[in-house]
């Protein structure tokens, strides 16, 4: 399996999954103590019935009549994706990817006959992230409840919306495969690093990027952003592995977004530098070169130029621009770090306080 993970081709893709605990509770009744007399009462206590098919299917209805309607198809011109609506004023988070260079689009929520316009209002390719405004906020449209990604745990069920292939309103199933992830887009996408993701076993199709990742709560804990892709497949999706956006950094860059116009805490960290994978006679990476510094960056501030190779980021090998905004995705702005490159054949070291990016 590939490390770096691709978008589907044009569209983005969610990733469903239906998360559902079954809660147990022990029953016990008490026991007389050494000499207690008997009274002739007895007291039993009855075990918590576990979940049937029924009520989890019961549970399934529920959120999605909750949460569904606050789930929306967006369209650009080459692009078609979902988003969910973040407050009553008419803000929709997305994937940026799905967004484009446009600045207007339209938007079919579940209950709409006609599509409704929306503008952008910023966009964070670094993060995958976008908001984009309705022009009108229509009635009956309501926000959805984004839970703490924090909290989610393997094993997980959760449902994912959004609209595959332009299926509006539709719904899928999984289960939390495991969190923590940290996944490069290829294949068309911005070209974000992310950490900190929600892998799911649910199916990521195109069309479904920028939809909600709920559990049985109703709460949205992600956005489903991408699938993997399997090189023994001939680079098609490798079913039952997507990943989703925690919700937590959602609310976090949505936050400033509409507060800000703007991110200005990204909480990323950065060397400063612009690079491209070098590699060898036999086409195998084997570090990063610097081709610019930023002016008071990371990086220059430490004496990092041009035509340095980078091989190695504290105790992580550093072999391609992925594999270097990987290791970034570790770390945080002011952190300090030990570099290690060459500079005409000769290996070198240097402490960098990272900047953000």
């Amino acid at each position: 399996m590939d490390a770096s993970r691709t978008r589907a081709p044009g569209k983005a893709v969610p990733a469903a999954a239906v998360m559902c605990c079954a809660v147990l509770a022990a029953g016990c009744s008490p026991t007389s103590a050494p000499g207690a007399r008997d009274t002739g009462t007895t007291t039993t206590a009855q075990a918590a019935v576990p979940m049937t098919a029924a009520d989890l299917q019961n549970q399934y209805q529920k959120i999605i009549k909750q949460v569904l309607p606050s789930v929306v198809q967006i369209q650009a011109s080459h692009e078609l994706g979902s988003g969910v609506v973040y407050d009553d004023s008419g803000h929709i988070v997305t994937n940026a990817h799905v967004l484009e260079s446009e600045k207007s689009f339209k938007v079919t929520t579940a209950n709409s006959e006609e599509p409704l316009t929306a503008s952008l209002v910023y966009a964070y390719p670094e993060q995958d992230l976008a908001v984009i405004k309705l022009n009108k906020m229509p009635a009956g449209l309501k926000a959805a409840k984004f839970g703490d990604s924090e909290k989610v745990e393997v094993g997980q069920i959760v449902l994912a919306m959004g609209s595959p292939l332009g299926l509006s309103s539709s719904v899928t199933q999984g289960i939390v495969s495991a969190t923590g992830r940290t996944v490069s887009e290829a294949g068309g996408g911005t070209g974000a690093t992310i950490a900190n993701m929600v892998q799911t076993s649910a199916a990521i199709n195109p069309g479904n990027s920028g939809g909600g990742l709920v559990d049985l709560d109703g709460q949205v804990i992600g956005i489903p952003t991408l699938g993997a892709a399997d090189p023994q497949l001939g680079g098609s999706a490798a079913p039952g592995i997507g990943f989703a956006i925690p919700a937590s950094l959602v609310k976090t860059i949505a936050d400033q977004i509409i507060k800000q116009g703007k991110v200005v805490d990204s909480g990323r960290a950065a060397l400063g530098i612009t690079g491209r994978t070098v590699v060898d006679e036999r086409y195998q990476p084997t570090g990063v070169a610097v081709v610019t510094v930023k002016s008071g960056g990371a990086a220059g501030r430490a004496g990092l130029r041009p035509g340095d190779i980078i091989t190695k980021l504290d105790d992580e090998s550093i072999s391609t621009i992925t594999s270097l905004s990987q290791a970034l995705a570790a770390d945080k702005p002011g952190q300090r770090a030990t570099v290690t490159y060459q500079r005409n054949g000769v290996e070198k070291t240097v402490k960098v306080t990272l900047s953000q990016q």
